[in-house]
């Protein structure tokens, strides 16, 4: 069945992962509708609620701090559990006593309208106190996992230090093992697990607790395909808390790198957006809206039914990606239309034929094809800012691409230049090597009422056209190198030589093997 096991730690995580399983659940389809291209049996998981019902919930573990769940409740109206009218016991005690009990936070009208099954009403910046706030979704009890030790946005104890989340991960799985007592569960229920995807912030405590995780899931599973997607917060901060994140960000990307498979940074505001995209940057509800459409779009043909030609396994996006298994770090770019921009220029008839989905291209047969560049979101996160990357004695070249995915949904290219492209490939290329690979799909990604109005459009369209891309380049090690010279400066002595190091390596795989024809062999 290839099922894919969704693994949510943080707040930057839970935004993403509440606009994404809304996404899904928008996929459903019922009695006597036509079926959905998405197969929900890999991402859902069958099960038999509290009163003996058939229930279908998400196959994902939510990890967050205490108070950072609003009105979610870990057992919800599928789960709900029989409270019996028993005082508690007062052991010895015989005194009266005095309960104290924080007042419940109050269900946004949202919810409320959920709830009585009517139209909610529109959802602002400010009645989104919370990511649960715009969920849609039911989840199995097991999935919701507090973490009592730390509490959100406190002042005495922030969790923000990269080593307190790796203190935090080694004292819970000393006392509970957390693999078996969270992760193995979902992991029996699947029959040929494909892959599992992470979503974590890299900016802050839950790096160090992410990459600890990953580690156990390493030393218990072997290899296996783990795409890590790295949340970093680029809202502007005090000089202190920069230093802070920044630091965190080299030790997570230094640590994840050898236990996940494919590790995808993405910022919460990219450095520049094109005219139609405004976010409010305050808004975590705005800013992991984008990165929700990019990683729902990138990660569709893992979860599209074995009957779809532009479906793929994470193994066979890997391959392309990341073939020498030694660049694992991707970047990844957005582009959103109206799709029906998109059909009134795809052909004179105004219609397109996605039948001919999956085709290789090579790098230079695709550029002519390429989305244009104004319209396109580099999530990429800077790393480091701008003006403190270190600059070097010749001028820099043109990035070179080593690999490329792209995933499409609506009609981004028409049938001929999807086979003019996979003809040049055939006359000129292996089909078992090749560099860039085109996946593209009729189905549009959904524009629901729990996704922010941030794409200026005439319309708001109900349905979005998204081109999502991943590629490895030459680009990231520059990125990798900024943030090298960025730790030696604000990295303790005792750590300095090891992180630093191993980001040189890091960097190093993006370089080694490939010289730019605008550089001499002097250089």
């Amino acid at each position: 069945m290839h099922e894919v096991v969704t693994l949510q730690f943080g707040q930057q995580a839970n935004y993403i992962g509440t606009h994404y399983w809304n996404t899904q659940e928008s996929y459903f389809t019922y009695s006597g509708e036509e079926e959905f291209p998405v197969n929900h049996d890999i991402s859902f998981r069958p099960g038999i609620g509290a009163d003996g019902a058939e229930t279908y919930t998400p196959r994902t573990l939510i990890y967050d701090l205490k108070g950072a769940f609003g009105t979610l409740r870990r057992e919800n109206a599928l789960y709900q559990l029989e409270q019996q009218e028993h005082p508690p016991s007062q052991g010895p005690w015989s005194g009266s006593t005095i309960p104290l009990q924080l007042s419940p936070i109050p269900p946004s009208p949202y919810q409320q309208a959920l709830d009585r099954g009517v139209d909610p009403p529109t959802l602002t910046t400010d009645t989104v106190r919370f990511w649960s706030d715009y969920n849609h979704i039911f989840y199995h009890p097991r999935s919701i996992v507090q973490l009592n030790e730390y509490e959100l946005n406190s002042s005495l104890m922030p969790f923000e230090q990269w080593q307190k989340g790796e203190e935090l991960f080694a004292n819970l799985d000393r006392e509970h093992d957390l693999l078996d007592r969270d992760l193995r569960p979902c992991l029996e229920e699947c029959d040929q697990l494909q892959g599992i995807q992470v979503l974590a912030g890299i900016d802050d405590a839950w790096g160090g607790f992410a990459s600890k995780y990953l580690e156990r899931i390493g030393d218990e599973l072997g290899k296996g395909c783990r795409w890590v997607f790295g949340l970093q917060d680029a809202q502007r901060s005090a000089r202190e808390r920069q230093a802070l994140q920044l630091a965190n960000v080299a030790q997570s990307i230094l640590v994840i790198d050898p236990s996940a498979s494919m590790h995808i940074p993405l910022a919460s505001t990219p450095s520049s957006l094109p005219p139609y995209v405004s976010l409010d940057g305050s808004s975590k509800w705005h800013t992991s809206a984008l990165a929700a459409a990019a990683m729902e779009t990138v990660t569709l043909p893992t979860r599209l039914r074995g009957d779809q030609p532009s479906r793929a396994t994470f193994d066979a996006l890997e391959s392309t990606l990341n073939g020498d298994g030694m660049r694992r770090i991707a970047a990844c770019t957005l582009s959103i239309k109206d799709p029906m921009s998109l059909e009134e220029s795809s052909q004179p008839n105004g219609h397109s034929d996605s039948r001919m989905t999956n085709g290789h291209l090579h790098e230079d047969e695709y550029e002519d094809e390429e989305p244009d560049d104004n319209l396109a979101v580099d999530l990429f996160p800077q790393l480091v800012p701008s003006n403190t990357l270190i600059n070097r004695n010749r001028t820099p070249s043109r990035p070179h691409t080593f690999s490329k995915i792209s995933s499409l949904r609506g009609p981004w290219k028409t049938t001929t230049q999807l086979q003019t492209a996979h003809t040049r490939l055939h006359d000129r290329f292996s089909a078992t090597d090749p560099r860039i690979s085109l996946h593209q799909s009729s189905l549009l990604f959904p524009n629901l009422s729990s996704y922010p109005t941030i794409f200026r459009f005439p319309s708001r369209p109900s349905k979005l056209a998204v081109d999502a891309s991943l590629s490895t380049s030459t680009a990231i090690a520059e990125r990798v190198r900024g943030l090298e010279g960025f730790a030696r400066r604000i990295v303790g002595v005792e750590d300095r030589e090891a992180l630093c190091d191993g980001l040189a390596a890091l960097a190093d795989e993006y370089e080694e093997g490939w010289m730019s024809g605008d550089e001499s062999e002097d250089d």
